[in-house]
């Protein structure tokens, strides 16, 4: 059904762009502004601008910043010497979200993928190699997802860190808490009796 307003129209379709924004909801967002104060469009509209226009990411692990280093890779509380190795900035928030990071990261920005010409060269992989051997890192951790374009990567970054002394570990992957054996896939649950842990252990 075409809109009363061409105006309209273009601000629900700009709105439909987004990710998991259809056009009902692109609609609903439209009136909801529509019915706000126009200084209060106007900061909503300057933020976003403001956001696109001077956002950076660091330097250091390709993260979100505000300027040449993010927020992270500053806390001389981390530990320095340990780097997570994600695939995204949202999988740096999703692990933050925890408290259980107190190292630093490396945002890779993709995982190798062939299929979709995605090589080691389309990924910030240089940079990690380069942090790895410069800030004599302790703990490379891969929390990268669980498939078979994450383990190539992880294998590509293996070989080429396979010289120098530092340790290489990876999120733990298995059954989750609540989930049943019957529903569970061949790799997960393989996975998961491979990398058993002591009763004790699984206790604490």
């Amino acid at each position: 059904m075409p809109l009363p307003s061409q105006l309209l129209e273009n601000a629900v379709a700009a709105f439909a762009k987004l990710p998991g924004i259809g056009r009902k909801t692109a609609l609903r967002l439209v009136l909801h502004l529509l019915k706000q104060e126009e200084e209060t469009v106007t900061h909503f509209s300057e933020t976003i601008a403001k956001l696109r226009r001077e956002i950076q990411f660091c330097s250091r692990c390709h993260n979100i910043s505000d300027g040449s280093l993010c927020s992270i890779c500053t806390q001389q509380s981390r530990n320095q010497r340990l780097i997570c190795v994600v695939e995204s900035i949202r999988d740096v928030i999703s692990i933050e979200n925890t408290s259980q990071m107190n190292g630093t990261y490396h945002v890779l920005g993709g995982i190798i993928s062939p299929l979709d010409g995605v090589g080691p060269e389309q990924l910030n992989i240089t940079g990690l190699l380069s942090r790895i051997e410069e800030e004599q890192v302790e703990e490379l951790i891969f929390a990268l997802n669980p498939n078979i374009q994450g383990d190539t990567t992880i294998y590509y970054i293996q070989k080429k860190i396979a010289h120098l002394p530092c340790k290489i570990t990876t999120i733990a992957r298995g059954i989750s808490f609540g989930g049943e054996l019957e529903f569970a896939d061949e790799m997960t649950l393989a996975r998961s009796i491979a990398h058993r842990l002591p009763v004790q252990q699984y206790v604490k």
